[in-house]
């Protein structure tokens, strides 16, 4: 009997001590397991950190396993700062540059158009000062041949003194002889029609008195000449015309001939009196 308690005691112990034993090695891998897990698991945060703070721009990123510190500064930010400085000069410069370029661009246009406003004012000026002389030396052609034909008593013109102050000359000294007439005041038209044409100014002011006693008895609105059958609208369009139709028709001033043709049935007496006014003119 004792022997089968002893015998029964020892099958119990063996028992036990595999039981021990397996239970051990199921402790021992569930701890193995669970270390991998947790090792992986740690790992993979460190990646993401790592990733995350890289992908970030973070200057300095810092962690451990265990005692041992691993520091890692973000290349991409230390680089990216050197490149991103020589961008942003890169780009003052080429805005300083396409700034000069442009106010370079401005002042040569403005240069030029100023220069060709000049130019164009250079040859306006000198046009008219060729246009004025030929305008001087046909009149002073046509007045030494009227002096030819006899008509020297008559006061010289001088036309060489230019046109401002040929038409403020004999402006003043027709007003003087229209005055107090109708066509009193139109000294600066006659003397402006006249050199405009070449004419004697005194021309059209003494027919007008010949005709009409200078404007007093017009045949026709505004016309104190007898000049056909036309009339105006005002003393400016008519004297205008007429002493353009003596530049073209009757010569540089009155003549024998541009009175046989002016009024032929009477053109002696018309002769005389019309020289006898341009002489007090």
């Amino acid at each position: 009997m004792r022997g089968l308690n002893v015998f029964s005691f020892l099958l119990w112990k063996r028992g036990s001590l595999a039981e021990r034993e397996q239970t051990k090695s199921h402790v021992s891998a569930v701890v193995a397991i669970a270390c991998a897990v947790c090792l992986a698991v740690a790992l993979g945060c460190i990646l993401l950190f790592n990733s995350v703070s890289a992908h970030a721009g973070s200057e300095s990123t810092t962690f451990g396993i265990g005692d041992a510190q691993v520091s890692t500064t973000s290349s991409v930010a230390v680089l990216a700062r050197p490149v991103q400085q020589k961008s942003e000069e890169a780009s003052i410069s080429e805005s300083i540059s396409l700034t000069k370029a442009t106010t370079r661009s401005i002042s040569h246009g403005v240069q030029s158009i100023i220069e060709k406003k000049e130019a164009e004012r250079r040859a306006a000026e000198e046009a008219a000062r060729i246009a004025e002389q030929e305008r001087i030396a046909a009149a002073e052609a046509a007045k030494a041949q009227s002096a030819a034909e006899g008509l020297s008593a008559l006061s010289d013109v001088d036309w060489s003194i230019g046109k401002t102050a040929f038409i403020e000359e004999w402006a003043e000294r027709i007003d003087a002889y229209l005055s107090g007439s109708p066509l009193a005041g139109q000294g600066v038209t006659f003397a402006a029609a006249a050199w405009e044409n070449g004419v004697d100014p005194r021309w059209s002011p003494a027919i007008s008195n010949t005709e009409s006693s200078k404007g007093a008895n017009c045949f026709l609105p505004y016309n104190a000449w007898g000049w056909g059958s036309s009339s105006f609208s005002c003393w400016e369009d008519a004297i205008n015309a007429h002493v353009a139709g003596l530049a073209s028709g009757y010569g540089y001033t009155i003549s024998v001939w541009a009175a046989q043709k002016y009024c032929p049935p009477n053109y002696s007496n018309w002769f005389s009196n019309t020289l006898s006014e341009m002489s007090r003119i």
